[in-house]
Formats: structure tokens, sequence, C-alpha cells
């Protein structure tokens, strides 16, 4: 899928509108998101408008039409109902979040325009589409290499192999790169639209894409805590300014 037209930033007379996901905290009674999301959209040209956990069909399709783009951030575990399983190896869970992204995810696939997934933001993806996830990678990989790094986040902790002709290799401009890991749960069944874009080498998915979307990725990775690097920034300028072509 080549990357046509994309000049990185200004492409448009209107700057893209990007939606981006809040975390539900329970314990705080209140929405939150990490501050590097928004200054990787703000970055990259695009306006960042983060969305509070809604419940109103309504204003979720309010949301898919008034959009731009779409980026589903990282978080809690989802909840295994919404593939069929049993709890195991979940922990942590935010019901409220699960509720509102799957709506949101198959609403906002249907109309076609950018998404960005990040971390949960995959697996919520390809959970919405028809897939699975494991809900533990520790237990369910042999030989699993570490997913949940204990060095900073801006370390770049093990190693991802991209596949050659995706559009992730055409952001990347390369075929191995170096990420941040920060999960224990990863792709099982890939959803019947998606295909795999990059690997770890244990295996583990680590990148999608849709090439029935103008711009489709999801990461397994945290590129928002990366953005002082070029390349991890150029993530976000391609999938603002994909969003920008549609103004």
């Amino acid at each position: 899928m080549p990357i046509k037209g994309v000049t990185l930033k200004g492409g448009s007379a209107m700057l893209p509108k990007i939606g981006i996901t809040s975390h539900v905290n329970y314990s705080l009674e209140a929405l939150t998101l990490g501050k590097y999301y928004i200054r990787a959209v703000e970055k990259s040209g695009g306006v960042p408008f983060v969305m509070p956990c809604v419940r109103d069909g309504d204003i979720i399709a309010r949301y898919c039409n008034v959009l731009d783009g779409l980026l589903f951030t990282g978080g809690d575990d989802i909840s295994p109902d919404y593939f069929g399983e049993e709890p195991k190896g979940t922990r942590k869970i935010t019901p409220e979040r699960d509720a509102f992204e799957i709506l949101l995810a198959r609403k906002y696939l249907l109309t076609g325009k950018p998404i960005l997934g990040i971390c949960r933001g995959l697996q919520l993806l390809n959970i919405a589409a028809g897939g699975s996830i494991y809900q533990d990678i520790d237990t369910e990989i042999e030989d699993v290499v570490k997913h949940m790094q204990e060095a900073p986040g801006w370390y770049a902790s093990h190693s991802v192999v991209i596949s050659k002709g995706t559009l992730l290799e055409q952001v990347y401009l390369d075929n191995e790169i170096r990420v941040n890991s920060f999960h224990h749960q990863a792709i099982r069944d890939l959803a019947p639209a998606f295909h795999v874009s990059a690997r770890a080498l244990d295996g583990v998915v680590e990148a999608v894409e849709s090439p029935g979307h103008r711009f489709l990725i999801g990461v397994q990775w945290h590129p928002e805590k990366m953005i002082f690097n070029s390349i991890s920034l150029r993530l976000f300028e391609i999938f603002v300014e994909a969003a920008g072509l549609g103004n």
C-alpha cells in the first residue's frame, strides 16, 4: 500500500482532528491520558481531541462523523468476554472503557478513515474486527522474550522484524527495528480484514495493518514514548497526514 500524496504537515487547508481515547481510573474516579499521545499528534500537525468514555450510541456516531482520524491508546487488559473466553491470565480490566472502545472501533472501521492503534489499541482493534488475543503470553507461548520491560519508557528493549512490502516498512524505512515493550497480552487469532506487518523474534505479533483502509496500523509497542526519534515520530506524521487527506 504505497503512501501517495503524503508531504508531511500542511497537506490540507484544515488541520485534521484526531480523537485520542482515554483511560478510566476507577480509584481516582477520573479519566486520564499519557501526555505523550497528545504531544505526538500536536507535533505531527494534528489537532488532538481527548475522548471520554461515553455510552450513548448517538454520541459515538457523531465522533465517527466529526473526527478525521482516531488513535486508540494503551492501557489495561481487555475483558475476555469480548472474544468468548473465561478469564485466565487477564489482569486488571476497565469495563466502561472496553464497552465504549469496542463499539467505537466497530463503527469507525466502517468509515474507512485513518486509525492508529497502540499496544492495547492494537489488541482492541483486532478483537473489534473479529480476532482474539492471548490473555498472558508468558504462560501461553513457549520461549517468549521479555515483553514487559523494566527499563525507561524511551528505551528500545527488543527487536521487531517488519514484513517487506507493507505500509509499516514505508514508515520505518527498514525491515528490522528495536522497540520498547509494555505488554503481557498479544494477538492470537488475527482478524480476517487484517494482515501481520511485524513480529518479534519469538513470533509474537507486533504490528498489523489493513489493506482495505487508507491508513490503518496497529503496533504493540509505544512509539509516543520515543518521539524524540524522527522515525518514531514519522509514524504519527503519516497517520495525521492521511487523516488530513480526507478534509
